[in-house]
């Protein structure tokens, strides 16, 4: 007997009336979460006061299924939904509960089956591709005067199982994208007949001069499991979609500058968003560079907030005080985000003069990379347990491939017939540790997404349904506690480099691809590692005592 379930006897469950081993408050398991989803009803066939799902309760849908089974005969291509023979039952047959599910209808046919999945007869065939269509040729349309109320969208109202595609030429374009889009991604089937429902659901009726928010599809699709994502995709082809979602980076921002006067905090909102939109003459910088700037300024605008309530009063003096209360390079960062901020702001008329100017810093040392021990290497081999994180510990340690470079390798990059592998356009031979991890991880790859369209070497469950590279912390996250990470064994490949080559920076520079000044900074830590080594006195040791 199953741990657990000792101790209990069989009863009769108090909502399907199935006869077992109870559960939890005298619900069998199946009844016990049908009510942690639904609400209590009335139901409309058995009239018993429930939870209800769509106004019917869980015994009255399991007998809907038995009636559905018996009318149609398990005949192939028969499939129907549920909801009609829920609607008509007058009786239950009462069953055993916590019984697995039965593999065949009551009449002991087999349920139909697709076209190549399993043995035997052939059964429902593959439902044919969309008709090719184009975008439907728009009249003169009428802008809207006031602001319509939301549209509600009411899901399963047309089958498509059973029912033809309604006649809207929106529609019938929105399906041809579907199906390209999916064919394009390796979409499966599953997934493919969840974008087409939910195109169904909201283009059925759909006119030119209509638009659709992504807040209402998201609304209606958040709670049945659907993507959002895919569906927005198809309608911003279209032309139809507006995101009206807020932008998590002006949330962010928001939660920053909290706390900080009025006029500062407002002139340097203007700052961090021309930063990362970009302007007429300014390229916009990377997200995560504009957050680590608001990261490094929120200190000093803090300090400043208590006497200060406008960027016109800071002075020299002030950003003097803020300096020497750092050291090292938190300083030297922390001043140039000070000077982008002032020099934005003197040429747009904020402050008259930038109070940062001729601010001289000393030069700070970069501390030199200590080499990994084996043990701390080992340590991080150990944990490694998935094929795409054994290679791309492989990729670090043994061709010091960086973060960036190993998420955007494209299957392109790779040769395995002539054992070659380009990582940040530098092609190099393949040895056979990295060879070895490589097939391995193509062989799972090809299992476990054979239908992916994504081209990148490192996919995920998630990246495997779009075309993008996987996420950073994706990668990362099971190293990060670990002495060795991914930045780490680069640089310990590196210093190994070129300790090796008798700090030859040219040598490094070939190999890697590194710049100059970098390979000048391990050239110099590998001279200074030498030095040490060589320069280590020899072990004492206790000398025998002199027979004489």
């Amino acid at each position: 007997m199953p741990k657990g379930v000792r101790g209990r006897h069989p009863v009769s469950c108090l909502a399907c009336l199935s006869w077992g081993l109870p559960y939890s408050n005298g619900l069998c398991r199946p009844c016990w979460w049908f009510a942690y989803r639904y609400r209590q009803g009335r139901c409309g066939a058995c009239h018993r006061r429930l939870p209800v799902n769509k106004g019917y309760c869980r015994l009255c849908w399991c007998q809907a299924r038995m009636n559905r089974s018996e009318s149609l005969g398990g005949a192939p291509g028969t499939y129907k939904m549920l909801l009609p023979h829920v609607q008509t039952v007058c009786h239950h047959q009462l069953l055993l509960g916590g019984l697995p599910q039965r593999r065949r209808d009551l009449v002991g046919k087999p349920h139909a089956r697709r076209h190549g999945i399993g043995s035997g007869a052939p059964g429902i065939p593959h439902r044919s591709a969309p008709p090719a269509a184009n975008r439907p040729r728009a009249d003169w349309l009428q802008p809207p005067l006031f602001d319509l109320p939301r549209r509600h969208y009411r899901p399963g109202r047309v089958d498509l199982r059973t029912q033809p595609v309604p006649d809207n030429p929106w529609l019938r374009w929105a399906l041809h994208l579907a199906h390209a889009y999916a064919e394009a991604h390796g979409f499966e089937p599953l997934v493919y007949a969840a974008l087409n429902r939910t195109l169904v659901m909201l283009l059925a009726n759909h006119t030119g001069d209509e638009t659709i928010l992504f807040s209402d599809i998201h609304r209606v699709l958040r709670p049945r499991g659907n993507s959002t994502d895919h569906t927005a995709q198809i309608l911003d082809t279209m032309g139809i979609l507006i995101d009206d979602r807020p932008r998590p980076f002006d949330g962010w921002l928001d939660t920053k500058l909290s706390g900080i006067a009025a006029d500062i905090s407002r002139h340097v909102r203007q700052w961090a968003r021309v930063l990362h939109n970009g302007a007429a003459r300014v390229k916009p910088r990377n997200e995560q560079t504009v957050r680590s700037y608001v990261w490094a300024l929120r200190p000093v605008l803090v300090a400043w907030s208590t006497d200060h309530q406008h960027l016109r009063e800071i002075n020299r003096d002030d950003v003097l005080a803020i300096l020497t209360t750092l050291s090292g390079q938190r300083r030297r960062y922390t001043l140039q985000v000070l000077r982008s901020l002032f020099r934005w702001a003197k040429t747009n008329g904020i402050v008259f003069r930038d109070p940062t100017s001729r601010i001289r810093l000393n030069h700070v040392e970069h501390p030199i990379p200590q080499p990994l021990t084996p043990d701390q290497i080992t340590t991080t081999v150990q944990a490694a347990t998935t094929p795409h994180l054994r290679l791309a510990i492989a990729l670090a340690a043994v061709h010091g491939a960086r973060h960036g470079d190993i998420i955007n390798t494209r299957l392109s990059d790779i040769d395995t017939g002539d054992r070659r592998l380009t990582i940040a356009g530098r092609t190099r031979p393949l040895d056979d540790l990295t060879y070895t991890l490589l097939v391995d991880w193509l062989t799972y790859r090809r299992q476990r997404w054979p239908n992916t369209a994504n081209t990148h070497l490192l996919v995920s469950s998630q990246s495997a349904l779009r075309l993008g590279p996987i996420s950073r912390i994706g990668l990362a996250r099971h190293l990060l506690r670990l002495p060795a990470t991914l930045e780490r064994l680069r640089v310990d490949r590196h210093l190994d480099e070129a300790i090796a080559s008798n700090a030859d920076p040219l040598h490094l520079t070939e190999v890697f691809g590194v710049s100059e000044s970098t390979a000048i900074r391990y050239t110099n830590a590998a001279r200074q590692l030498l030095a040490t080594t060589i320069e280590q006195p020899p072990p004492v040791h206790d000398e025998p005592p002199d027979p004489r």
